[in-house]
């Protein structure tokens, strides 16, 4: 049974620099959806994080904003939050994976990314998960964003050789001439 299970969960990290993180939220169930911010807004402000938050209609929606923002706005991380609690038709599992597939994709890709969206059997579960002072799933998709964002700007500062370029070195040109032997 998962309420009786022990979970690890990581330290905060900590940041030299203010990390900038959107919450793109789906309030479909809003009541909800106010949980899951209230969660994540908490995390946030105990790392120091300014948040932005922006809605969109419904689940399938947040990958998209995220996709957008990562490439027109200047944001560190995004929080995904959102809910789907299943139906009677195969909605439910289109809306689920098509919306994590995406969100997988985009961490691919590199863009930090705590993935908050329930999905859930009934609206009684997803309170429960929902609930700051519960499992609070809002504050933890915060913390994931966070964590990426950490290790994101940890490896930014390695350089790797690249193609020809030799680690942390010039380029040196071939044959004679006048000028530098390096560029």
């Amino acid at each position: 049974m998962a309420g009786q299970e022990s979970h690890h969960v990581l330290e905060p990290p900590s940041f030299d620099e203010k990390v900038r993180l959107l919450i793109v939220v789906a309030p479909y169930y809003k009541d909800i959806a106010d949980s899951l911010v209230a969660g994540a807004r908490a995390v946030a402000a105990k790392a120091g994080a300014d948040v932005d938050l922006v809605e969109v209609p419904g689940a399938l929606e947040i990958p998209p904003a995220i996709a957008m923002a990562s490439r027109m706005a200047d944001y560190d991380g995004f929080v995904a939050l959102g809910c789907v609690i299943r139906g009677e038709t195969t909605h439910y599992d289109t809306v689920c994976n098509d919306s994590s597939r995406g969100l997988t994709m985009l961490g691919l890709s590199g863009v930090c990314i705590g993935n908050g969206i329930l999905t859930v059997e009934t609206r009684a579960q997803a309170e429960v998960r929902a609930d700051p002072a519960g499992q609070d799933k809002g504050g933890g998709a915060a913390a994931a964003a966070l964590h990426l964002v950490a290790l994101s700007r940890k490896w930014a500062r390695r350089r790797k050789g690249i193609g020809f370029k030799p680690e942390g070195g010039a380029f040196r040109i071939a044959g004679e001439g006048e000028g530098s032997g390096s560029a």
